[in-house]
């Protein structure tokens, strides 16, 4: 079993900005403060924001943000946003990363359904959609989908933060894939250190939470994993559970 507050990878960036303002879900503008640890002063530069969720506690006019140095010199946005500051540290808002995550925490363990594993098979078709991993074990099957998470609530951390239709498909197909006779496991990413326990956003999605109950009660496993991001390092800190009465 691998230790809580194990270095799961490295997660460089190049400079601190400061956010003006969000035109569209995948752009940002901001004021570089620092590059390197030198101070800056690049104004109203665009950035990418690799994640569609709407992170209203996160991204906000006046945020400090972390940035990393496109190696694309042909894109229109010159960096990408690596993470935000919250009360809780540096956060992670870049899903680019959730798959090697994913990956490490399928390799080490960390879930019981990741023990002894066959085979594991990334981006495998089932029904209408593309589900994140198909594990193999002896002559089971497992399907697992893997969500970020980086809204809290009191120590809950929740998902999603904006309603999410490719969600809840999601959350469907793990459904038939247990009826169907094969196993199925929802892999949560959370990103807030300060989360003690994970439930799905009720307020914001009541029709995904909905799907989430059926799943549980279809025996679609939910394994909830939490992440910081310290430094230049996503540290894993280990497995929480469900809020009450999710369980």
């Amino acid at each position: 079993m691998i230790p809580e507050k194990e270095v799961v990878m490295e997660i460089p960036w190049d400079a601190e900005g400061r956010l003006l303002s969000r035109p569209n879900r995948f752009l940002g503008i901001v004021d570089i403060t620092s590059i390197s640890g030198s101070p800056a002063d690049i104004q109203e530069e665009k950035v990418h924001i690799h994640d569609p969720g709407r992170l209203e506690d996160l991204l906000y006019t006046g945020n400090d943000l972390l940035l990393k140095k496109a190696s694309n010199t042909n894109r229109k946005t010159g960096w990408d946003v690596i993470a935000a500051k919250a009360d809780d540290g540096w956060i992670l808002i870049n899903s680019a990363f959730h798959r090697k995550i994913a990956e490490w925490a399928i390799r080490n363990e960390v879930c019981p359904f990741f023990e002894g594993l066959d085979s594991v098979a990334a981006e495998q078709k089932f029904g209408e959609s593309r589900l994140d991993f198909l594990l193999g074990k002896g002559d089971r099957r497992i399907w697992v989908e893997v969500k970020g998470c980086t809204l809290i609530d009191d120590g809950r951390a929740i998902f999603p933060d904006a309603p999410t239709s490719r969600g809840r498909r999601h959350v469907g197909e793990l459904i038939k894939a247990v009826v169907g006779g094969d196993e199925a496991l929802l892999l949560i990413l959370v990103f807030r250190p300060d989360a003690q326990c994970f439930a799905p956003n009720e307020v914001i999605d009541p029709d995904l939470a909905a799907a989430f109950r059926d799943a549980i009660g279809a025996g679609v496993k939910v394994c909830p994993l939490v992440f910081s991001y310290e430094g230049r390092e996503i540290i894993y800190r280990g497995r929480i559970p469900l809020c009450d009465g999710w369980s």
